[in-house]
């Protein structure tokens, strides 16, 4: 068995928390905020300074003990420190790092890797680019990547969506206010409704159909908008979003409608990819393969950045240069990288997110049993969103705000996602044991109870 069994991974099975933030931390916020970006975000919501990570635990600055249901933003899927991760990644250190485009082991193991576990017809007929560190990056290289296939320039994606903080993953994504000080942006996006049930009051079958004939009158009709379209770009689960869910027959429309006007279908995978709902990728629970498909976060192993597009064979039509990026030759991310995909294999980690993440969900909707503010819980996998609203069914950001507090201030991590900041987000490491699991639900539990008027 590659590395050590879960149960050996993490700190404890349960937080210890005194005082929070404690003064070390406190030094370190202030230090960071006299010094830092004002761009910083996430201290802002959870003020901590982390010393050291375990698993599916951490410990800050003044020794408290967290468990995370975070995973910084869906990294670390094989946990904090992972030590059969960590091996491989010491070792490369000590040899190489750095190699551009060039051949190493590790590099050609790992897109091999990545073939193995592609989603349907992709595996066995891919082709793997490796970009910049970011997931932005990936995304970049597909947009690309559909242009030059199609000679098109339009590109459809979605409302609600998110796909990174470069000039075209800003453009396709769909919140106004993070790229609205950078306009203009790419010319010829549309965005499209994503099917989101709860919020339209609408049957997940009359969600999909509003969705889907909206996609097609975009990409058909004389007048739908978008000139010369060269591909449809989209999240198989939305992640910033709020843990959208869509309903069968939706990304299988989507198919449907991209061969019939031949375009590039592109999944971004990038949040919940590498195993993260209890498939190697998202795609995987509709039986649905994209012709291009990005990947990053969770890639690298143990935290290190590394992305990289997948795409079909037949559309590797590029030149020598034609993409091009000093950090897709980060050696050691792609041994961390390799290692990642091997102890999920290993140690069954897909059916075990599946089983954990599904307890999860169930516990959180015996939570909300008797409170309407708790409007829904959805999910796949250990990718889990439970979806807040007041009394007039309107988003309530308030009460995710203090559900928040109130599990930092007891010793779970969690995060926040949603257009209006109403939905409590939970991505913990797929290593997390069923005893933290249980733990860590039942202060989210105490926190439902406690915020509920």
């Amino acid at each position: 068995m590659a590395g050590p069994p879960i149960h050996d991974l993490h700190f404890a099975e349960e937080p210890s928390v005194d005082q929070v933030p404690g003064p070390n931390s406190r030094r370190l916020l202030d230090r960071q905020e006299a010094i830092d970006s004002s761009a910083v975000a996430y201290p802002n919501d959870i003020p901590l300074a982390f010393e050291e990570g375990k698993g599916a635990s951490l410990k800050d600055a003044d020794g408290n003990l967290f468990l995370d249901f975070f995973a910084g933003i869906g990294v670390y899927n094989v946990g904090h420190a992972n030590p059969y991760v960590n091996e491989g990644v010491h070792e490369q250190i000590d040899k190489l790092t750095h190699t551009v485009d060039f051949p190493t082991e590790p590099r050609l193991d790992l897109i091999d890797k990545l073939d193995e576990i592609a989603p349907g017809s992709l595996a066995g007929n891919s082709r793997f680019v490796f970009g910049g560190p970011t997931g932005s990056d990936a995304v970049e290289a597909s947009i690309k990547l559909a242009k030059y296939n199609t000679g098109g320039n339009g590109l459809l994606a979605f409302r609600n969506s998110y796909h990174g903080a470069t000039t075209g993953a800003m453009s396709i994504t769909s919140n106004k206010k993070f790229k609205k000080p950078y306009a203009p942006l790419l010319p010829d996006v549309v965005h499209a409704p994503f099917p989101y049930p709860f919020r339209e009051g609408r049957s997940p079958e009359e969600s999909v159909d509003r969705a889907l004939e909206e996609v097609r009158a975009i990409v058909e009709e004389p007048y739908g908008g978008l000139t010369d379209p060269a591909g449809i770009f989209v999240e198989p689960i939305q992640g910033e979003g709020g843990v959208v869910v869509p309903p069968e027959g939706f990304l299988s429309g989507l198919r449907e409608i991209a061969d019939e006007n031949d375009l590039p279908l592109v999944f971004d995978e990038i949040q919940v990819g590498m195993g993260r709902t209890g498939e190697w990728w998202a795609s995987e629970h509709y039986d649905v393969t994209p012709d291009v498909m990005t990947t990053a976060k969770a890639l690298g192993g143990n935290g290190q950045p590394l992305s990289g597009t997948m795409y079909h064979e037949d559309l590797d039509t590029w030149g020598s240069g034609d993409h091009a990026g000093t950090y897709r030759g980060h050696v050691p991310a792609m041994v961390g990288g390799l290692r990642a995909i091997e102890y999920i294999e290993s140690h069954d980690l897909l059916d075990h997110a599946t089983e954990v993440g599904a307890w999860i969900r169930d516990r959180l909707r015996d939570a909300g049993e008797g409170d309407p503010g708790l409007g829904q819980v959805r999910g796949k996998g250990l990718f889990v969103g439970a979806e807040f609203v007041d009394a007039d069914g309107e988003p309530d950001d308030d009460r995710v705000d203090a559900i928040q507090e109130y599990c930092y201030e007891h010793g779970v991590l969690v995060w926040t996602a949603g257009q209006y900041g109403n939905v409590v987000r939970l991505l913990p490491p797929l290593v997390l044991t069923q005893r933290q699991a249980e733990v860590g639900t039942e202060i989210i539990a105490d926190a439902i109870a406690a915020t509920a008027e």
